[in-house]
């Protein structure tokens, strides 16, 4: 009897509403554009380094206009040879500012992944759980220092001495009314 009415009592499940999975599907967009600032000029397959940190692997599997689908993971290599985990593949939403996991876990053996959302219709709790596992893996590979640099330089060249720009943007006569 006492068995029966501990499992009652346990603990329910916790619950997520739609609100929730949209705040963190907007988290994991600001994240994402925090890791890659120049996504639309950032290479088709690139990686950060970042000192004391595993290497992250940053491939663009579909760039559109409205969307960029992109894969991030590490890569391991054991006795068995090469293998990527998380391996975690998001779909950006530029016009709504959101990014969604379609995709994760690869494990060694193992063909599909653990979380698919083209193979299965998950519910709620699932995409909250495997959305909040990204955002929580983004924030870390942030402090950690990862980031991806398009290749161009973010620096923005000087246009000259003031008395060089000014002289060029003199008013001719013809201009004034």
């Amino acid at each position: 009897m006492l068995l029966r009415e501990h499992a009652q009592v346990s603990r329910p499940r916790q619950v997520h509403d739609l609100g929730e999975l949209m705040a963190i599907y907007e988290c994991n967009y600001i994240r994402l554009r925090q890791l890659i600032p120049d996504l639309a000029t950032v290479g088709a397959v690139e990686v950060s380094l970042a000192p004391g940190a595993l290497d992250l692997h940053l491939r663009i599997v579909e760039r559109n206009r409205y969307t960029t689908t992109l894969r991030l993971t590490y890569e391991f290599e054991d006795e068995q040879g090469r293998f990527v985990a998380p391996d975690i593949q998001v779909r950006i939403y530029h016009d709504a500012r959101l990014a969604e996991v379609l995709s994760c876990g690869r494990r060694r053996g193992h063909r599909d992944a653990t979380y698919d959302s083209g193979r299965r219709d998950y519910g709620l709790d699932d995409k909250w759980r495997i959305n909040r596992f990204l955002q929580k893996w983004l924030g870390y590979c942030l402090r950690q220092g990862h980031r991806f640099r398009s290749g161009r330089s973010d620096v923005l060249e000087p246009a000259g001495s003031w008395p060089e720009v000014l002289a060029g943007l003199t008013v001719s006569s013809s201009d004034t009314p």
